[in-house]
């Protein structure tokens, strides 16, 4: 059924970009410029977000009714994403998105410039507002209660700004000191950067779209978050153990970013003196390379931020487990959001093996 509603959701998008094609003319008005975004849109990805916020909405739905309504504001919940990545890839200046160049460099090509970067970035940050606009559109065409349409809608709205403040705090973090910024500091940036959007919101949207009850979307909530940080912690360990297929970018862009993450803050309050040193010569570095890749994955284990990031991830997870057998959603949707979810957690497993560290 998770491959079939992920199938259902590339057809809505490949239909929703037509429609837009023909009601706005992009092809007319901007062809290179709908090109890049019909291509960005449509490149493979987990479709993650829309899914969760389908299956969310039908294990609370009384009735399945309008599901055409249903795939087509989950469009919205994607497009975000897309959103949020646009902009991103600008503020890091990655090359990278999906194995593919990023939007901002693929329209730095859309016609001869002095400084082609420069215009990539500034399309791309059109394109952006483009991508989010459509997605408000998206999501607003939802066939369901106008008490619950409202109420969804508004959250859409917050989960925006909150995550537009993750990527506020997260860009500011990147050029404090490493003095300057504690586990606290990063978990404030995981919430609300990851954790939010891409697990807790699009939960809690099916929900309140079906007409959950506010218990049961605290609990939902609380569930997505737990998730969402167990996620985010994976996906800054495999962005420094991890290989570039897995990644799908550079396998020094975190380093490069000087990302300042639960592995990093855990090595500087642990490692001794001399170790600190080198770590905080190559972390400073402008520009790291392969080598010091390597002597930072070995200070993270030395300093035991390694096994101490993977025992972060696992106790997400078994708490969540726990928030999930005090759920009221109808058993099977809640049975393919646990799998759809904890799917992403077998490279957490794969590299406690890989370095001999035993998970509880």
């Amino acid at each position: 059924m998770l491959k079939q509603i992920k199938n259902n959701i590339e057809k809505s998008i490949a239909s929703f970009l037509k429609e837009v094609s023909l009601s706005y003319q992009f092809p007319k008005i901007a062809p290179e410029l709908y090109l890049a975004l019909k291509e960005y849109s449509l490149r493979e990805g987990k479709r993650i977000r829309p899914t969760l916020f389908l299956l969310s909405y039908l294990g609370y739905a009384k009735r399945n009714r309008h599901l055409n309504s249903l795939y087509h504001a989950s469009i919205g919940i994607e497009f975000l994403h897309n959103f949020m990545l646009i902009h991103d890839d600008i503020i890091d200046n990655s090359d990278l998105r999906r194995g593919k160049p990023t939007l901002h460099k693929i329209l730095s090509r859309t016609i001869v410039s002095h400084d082609p970067q420069k215009l990539g970035n500034d399309l791309a940050i059109i394109a952006g507002d483009i991508i989010y606009a459509l997605a408000l559109e998206a999501f607003s065409s939802i066939k369901a209660p106008q008490k619950n349409k409202d109420a969804a809608l508004k959250y859409f709205i917050q989960t925006t700004t909150f995550t537009a403040l993750g990527e506020y705090v997260d860009t500011i973090n990147g050029l404090k000191n490493l003095s300057q910024v504690a586990e606290k500091d990063v978990f404030i940036n995981y919430n609300l950067k990851t954790a939010r959007y891409t697990f807790a919101s699009p939960l809690v949207l099916g929900a309140i779209l079906a007409g959950a009850k506010n218990e049961e979307i605290k609990k939902l909530y609380q569930f997505g978050i737990l998730i969402g940080e167990a996620f985010q912690i994976q996906d800054d360990i495999i962005g420094i153990f991890g290989s570039e297929k897995m990644i799908g970018k550079s396998i020094l862009s975190d380093l490069q970013e000087n990302k300042k993450t639960i592995l990093v803050t855990h090595a500087y309050q642990n490692l001794n003196p001399k170790e600190l040193k080198i770590f905080k010569t190559i972390f400073n570095k402008p520009t790291k390379k392969l080598e010091d890749l390597a002597r930072i994955k070995k200070l993270f284990i030395d300093a035991g931020s390694l096994a101490y990031s993977l025992k972060a991830v696992q106790s997400r997870i078994n708490q969540a487990l726990k928030i999930s057998a005090q759920l009221s959603m109808k058993r099977k949707y809640l049975t393919l959001i646990k799998d759809a979810t904890f799917e992403f957690f077998k490279q957490t497993n794969a590299i406690a093996t890989e370095n001999h560290i035993t998970l509880r």
